[in-house]
């Protein structure tokens, strides 16, 4: 005779196993990790508001106010139709080059010695972040229009490559180094989830690191931050300071963290540390095991978002959902690396996790059209359709 032990562990496995093998399954944990790193975000959005006094809640309720536009992003990339979003995957490439233009006229804004942003009122926009979405909507209309000729390499390359240079040369003129770098992961990925011929991306990334060495060559801070991850002492009071902090910080949580709120890096030691650095904040007040369940996060979107890509039949969702998913966890894997020192620092934010702004928002977007496409697996469709038939007319989560 069983234990009641035993019989609830059987009782769980089998719940866990109806859960995975749902139609749904992978909507669901879309929509799951989503909200979990949102939830994450504005806790250590308000963990890392500094000491009590007058407006101490301001950065928090700022953050509060980006994600309820980015659930509004959210909610419109899980709704509107697929067909929608590739027809207006050339206005928004347009629309994205235009605002990169008038961030380089007086509209724009300069922070920290990069003018990068344009200022609507209390808020400031980041037309990289629109041009991320614009790229990837754009490369896969373009390269799903012209499938039967990609076998011939100028039709494959162009004008992709150029339009992505184009828009690269626009972002260094600011500078923006990191908003370059995504671009062309952006392209590598639509190459990739094109079936492009492998020998091409060797000469693409021979390229882009001869690139990447040139454009560190003409600037000499982004000279310092290369000399400074590549030297065994690092000079700690200058360009090796925040990577040396950020390091501290993850030494001190230990296992489990020091606590919410009792982290020291927010009290200046660490500048930035709610945006660019907000991994090192994990790391300090949630310790290891918070950055395992971050890090698993994006794991489990990677395999999920690339399942979703591989099963689903419209060619354009193929390419978006398999760069999008790219992009995102690329993103989360260069920020984590360089707080943890096995990268350059760099300004790539935690998707979701850092503060919010425009990242935040467009990020939302973009989960919100993986979700959608998670719908479009063929067993998804079958099911909701079987629904619609029987008269149900909504959809669960």
């Amino acid at each position: 005779m069983e234990s009641p032990t035993e019989r609830d562990r059987k009782q769980a496995r089998h719940a866990i196993g109806q859960f995975f093998a749902h139609p749904l399954a992978s909507f669901r944990i879309i929509v799951g990790i989503w909200a979990l790193l949102t939830l994450l975000g504005a806790v250590m959005a308000l963990s890392s508001s500094p000491a009590p006094g007058t407006g101490v809640y301001q950065a928090f309720f700022r953050h509060l106010t980006f994600v309820a536009f980015g659930v509004v992003a959210f909610v419109l990339g899980l709704r509107v139709p697929f067909s929608r979003l590739r027809k207006a995957a050339t206005p928004a490439l347009a629309a994205a080059v235009v605002l990169l233009l008038l961030v380089l006229t007086p509209l724009g804004s300069d922070h920290g010695g990069a003018q990068r942003w344009l200022s609507a009122g209390p808020f400031t926009l980041q037309p990289v972040e629109i041009a991320k979405v614009a790229l990837v909507f754009w490369g896969a209309h373009l390269l799903v229009s012209k499938e039967k000729v990609l076998h011939h390499w100028r039709h494959l390359l162009v004008p992709l490559i150029p339009v992505t240079l184009a828009l690269c040369a626009l972002l260094l003129a600011q500078p923006n180094l990191s908003g370059t770098v995504t671009l062309a992961l952006i392209t590598l990925g639509l190459l990739w989830f094109a079936d492009a011929p492998k020998r091409l991306f060797a000469a693409i990334l021979a390229g882009g690191v001869a690139g990447i060495v040139a454009l560190a060559l003409f600037a000499s801070y982004r000279l310092a931050r290369i000399l400074s991850f590549l030297s065994p002492n690092p000079d700690a009071s200058g360009s090796g300071y925040q990577a040396q902090q950020a390091q501290y910080a993850l030494a001190d949580g230990g296992w489990f963290g020091v606590g919410l709120g009792r982290g020291a890096a927010k009290w200046s030691y660490l500048p930035d540390v709610q945006n660019d650095f907000v991994f090192a904040l994990v790391g300090e007040e949630l310790g290891f095991a918070g950055c395992l369940v971050v890090l698993g996060l994006f794991g489990y979107l990677a395999v999920i978002g690339l399942r979703t890509a591989a099963r689903v039949a419209d060619p354009w969702v193929r390419l978006v959902a398999g760069t999008t998913t790219l992009l995102l966890v690329a993103q989360a894997l260069i920020n984590i690396g360089y707080v943890a020192g096995a990268l350059p620092v760099t300004g790539v934010t935690l998707p979701l996790v850092s503060a919010g702004g425009t990242s935040l928002v467009v990020t939302m977007l973009q989960f919100g059209i993986l979700a959608q496409a998670a719908r479009e697996e063929p067993a998804a469709r079958a099911f909701l359709a079987g629904l619609r038939k029987k008269g149900s007319g909504t959809v669960p989560a």
